[in-house]
């Protein structure tokens, strides 16, 4: 259920401010979970993830690029200025070491469209992070 109601939220945030001619891919959160075993080898994501060889992606989606508490980034990746929305993340996915040259990730990049865009909607299942001081103030 989970699921079906992401993959509905993602095709509703895929046609947003979309030209009506333009092609739209919707991910497949579930696939995007088989995909990002390629990822887990390098990061985690979750409520209890921690920084590993990459840096955790819990909440990743509209997060600014080099921000996660505790990872070290490369210089590249810290002066980049991006912040990880569905075009960033799209861009970096094919191609990490175009999008940001002297990035620390080892990936090549995903060929397919569809591959990221399954990626893209894993992710966003796991939302903004809850900073603890936040928790805190409740």
């Amino acid at each position: 259920m989970k699921l079906a109601a992401a993959l509905i939220t993602v095709a509703a945030i895929a046609g947003q401010g979309v030209a009506a001619n333009a092609a739209v891919t919707i991910g497949n959160a579930e696939h995007g979970a088989v995909l990002f075993k390629q990822c887990a080898a390098c990061h985690r994501i979750g409520p209890h993830a921690q920084n590993n060889v990459g840096p955790v992606l819990t909440g990743v989606v509209g997060r600014r690029a080099a921000t996660y508490p505790g990872y070290s980034y490369s210089s590249a990746m810290k002066r980049s200025g991006i912040v990880w929305n569905d075009a960033e993340l799209d861009k970096f996915l094919h191609a990490p070491r175009k999008l940001v040259p002297g990035t620390k990730m080892g990936f090549l990049g995903f060929k397919r469209n569809q591959d990221v865009a399954d990626v893209v909607a894993y992710l966003k299942m796991f939302g903004p992070v809850r900073s603890k001081t936040a928790t805190r103030s409740k």
